[in-house]
C-alpha cells in the first residue's frame, strides 16, 4: 500500500503545474537509464539513440559549432558574434547547472518582447515518456534581476507551463561572423622603402676560405 501511494504521489508531481520537483529537462538524463528485468531486479541498460540538443540547434540556426552544449559559448569566441540580446536565429547557450552537466543550446525563433522569446529546441521536455523530442515555439522568459537574460525559465511540457527553475544562461550566439578575434596578435607589417629612396646593397656572404683551399688542392 505504501509503495502504491508513493507511486501515485510521483505521478501527481508530474501533473501539477509549478511543481519544482517535476522539472527535469531531458538533458538531465545523460547516460544509461535503469530498466526492469525479469524477477523484479534492476540493471542498467543502454538506451537507443535519440536526438540531442546540439545537432538540432546547429541545423536550425546554421551555426557550425560541434561538441557539448556547454562548450559552444567559448567555441563561438572569435568565430561568431555574441551578446546578451535575443535575436531571431540566435542560439541561447545555457550554462551547466545542477545535474544538467553538459549545458543546453536552443534557437530563438521569435522575440515577443524584451523579456520573452520563443525557442525551438530538442531534448528538453520528456514528451509521452520519451526524451529527444523536438519542441517548436515554446516560451522562455528572462527572470534575471538585472533583466540581462542571464537567467531564464523555460516551458516544460509535463506541467504544461513554465518550469520553476531559473536556468543560468551565458548569452546568445549570433549567425554573423565576429568582427574581431580576441587574443589574436596581428602579424607585424613589412617595412616598405619610400619612393626613390636609396637602398643599401645586400651584404656579400662570407667567403668560405677553407673550402676554397680544399677545392684548389684537388
Amino acid at each position: 500500500m505504501r509503495t502504491a501511494l508513493l507511486t501515485m504521489c510521483g505521478a501527481l508531481a508530474l501533473l501539477l503545474p509549478g511543481a519544482a520537483a517535476a522539472e527535469l529537462p531531458a538533458d538531465f538524463l545523460q547516460g544509461p537509464s535503469p530498466s526492469l528485468t525479469s524477477g523484479a531486479s534492476v540493471r542498467t541498460a543502454e538506451l537507443p539513440p535519440y536526438l540531442q540538443c546540439v545537432p538540432f540547434a546547429r541545423q536550425v540556426s546554421g551555426i557550425q559549432i560541434f561538441g557539448d552544449a556547454y562548450t559552444w559559448w567559448q567555441q563561438a569566441a572569435g568565430r561568431y558574434a555574441r551578446g546578451g540580446e535575443p535575436r531571431v536565429g540566435a542560439v541561447m547557450a545555457f550554462r551547466p547547472h545542477a545535474n544538467m552537466k553538459l549545458g543546453h543550446v536552443a534557437a530563438v525563433s521569435k522575440v515577443l518582447d524584451e523579456r520573452t522569446v520563443l525557442l525551438d529546441h530538442a531534448n528538453w521536455s520528456p514528451i509521452e515518456g520519451r526524451r529527444g523530442q523536438i519542441e517548436r515555439g515554446v516560451k522562455a522568459v528572462d527572470v534575471s534581476p538585472a533583466g540581462d537574460w542571464s537567467q531564464v525559465r523555460v516551458w516544460y511540457d509535463p506541467i504544461q507551463g513554465l518550469g520553476t527553475t531559473a536556468w543560468p544562461v551565458e548569452g546568445f550566439i549570433y549567425r554573423s561572423v565576429a568582427t574581431s578575434v580576441p587574443g589574436r596578435v596581428s602579424a607585424p607589417a613589412l617595412a616598405v622603402p619610400a619612393p626613390n629612396a636609396s637602398v643599401a646593397p645586400a651584404p656579400k656572404p662570407n667567403r668560405d676560405v677553407i673550402g676554397e683551399i680544399i677545392r684548389a688542392a684537388r
